[in-house]
């Protein structure tokens, strides 16, 4: 059995170590993650620090020995209409439970949890496009980007 959590700036009395899901996520993105410091820079946004708008951060944890199966980080855009209310910035379940519906009860629970619409990039191989698609996520642009 699965519990999740939900961590927000609104709900700043939880505490959340920051360490343990950078970590989580670091290694169970695996190809297509980024640097630890910029995971945890996600994180410190989702938590509204440093006056920035906020989000959210979601977790399952094995409800039997605690331990944390997966995590989402969603990050508020502060726009809306011309480009989406929300970003998901990373989710990712662990290696050894993956195809155990853990990912599809993170990616409901924050689709419940967020107001507005999500926005997230998805490379084309990834096996995690299926899940976004089976969620009524669809692919409108392409994303082009200019490395300065």
């Amino acid at each position: 059995m699965i519990t999740l959590k939900i961590y927000n700036s609104e709900h700043s009395t939880q505490t959340i170590d920051i360490t343990l899901i950078t970590g989580f996520l670091f290694k169970h993105l695996e190809q297509y993650g980024d640097s630890e410091e910029d995971i945890a820079k996600a994180i410190s946004y989702a938590l509204g620090e440093n006056n920035k708008p906020g989000g959210l951060i979601v977790t399952a944890a094995d409800e039997s020995t605690g331990e944390l199966r997966g995590v989402c980080v969603v990050n508020k855009t502060g726009m809306t209409g011309y480009i989406p209310e929300n970003i998901l910035v990373y989710i990712a379940t662990d290696k050894a439970v993956r195809g155990q519906g853990i990912g599809k009860k993170i990616l409901q629970k924050v689709i419940e949890s967020t107001d507005g619409d999500i926005a997230l990039h998805c490379e084309n191989e990834n096996p995690a496009k299926h899940l976004y698609e089976k969620m009524g996520f669809t692919s409108k642009y392409i994303e082009m980007r200019l490395k300065k």
